[in-house]
């Protein structure tokens, strides 16, 4: 299963984002869309879709997605949603999540930095993102792209997509 992981498009999907998760089985998105358009561009790419809202999304989006996504995906429990923390300083309500769940990776963007850590206490992986679109105080758009194969992540990519505020990044529409 290769999955690829956004967020933070905050209303711009740039073609250099479609090109990296077009070949993906899944489609992950974690939180501030921005538009319907742009939840309408991500879902027509191909791929499935699971996308959370987060907090820059209005009321159809809200409507449309939820706060907290939960699923297993071939041996894997996943926790995803947009405003989580990280080890040792996640928000409330996620880490309670965390503990009733026990999920083996979880997802959250708002940040705008590409992370990924293992959480040995709570026996995860924490994994943002980053920032795909072009608003933000983030220097460099990024995505993630890796496999799941029997519950195990592998062959994990961090995939830089140049300076957020480049000349380049603003023909990539």
């Amino acid at each position: 299963m290769n999955i690829g992981l956004i967020s933070d498009t905050h209303s711009y999907l740039g073609k250099d984002v479609i090109e990296q998760i077009k070949g993906c089985d899944e489609i992950w998105h974690a939180g501030d869309i921005g538009d319907e358009s742009t939840a309408d561009a991500i879902e027509n790419i191909g791929p499935p879709v699971r996308m959370v809202w987060g907090n820059i999304d209005g009321r159809e989006l809200r409507i449309r997605y939820t706060k907290e996504l939960i699923w297993t995906i071939d041996g894997l429990h996943v926790f995803m949603t947009h405003i989580g923390g990280y080890p040792g300083r996640y928000y409330k309500k996620a880490f309670e999540i965390i503990k009733r769940e026990q999920p083996g990776l979880f997802i959250c963007g708002h940040s705008h930095i590409l992370r990924v850590m293992p959480d040995r206490k709570n026996d995860l992986i924490h994994m943002n993102p980053g920032a795909c679109g072009l608003r933000g105080f983030h220097k460099f758009r990024t995505l993630l792209k890796f496999k799941i194969e029997s519950g195990v992540i592998k062959d994990l990519k961090a995939v830089e997509l140049g300076l957020r505020g480049s000349l380049k990044n603003k023909n990539l529409r």
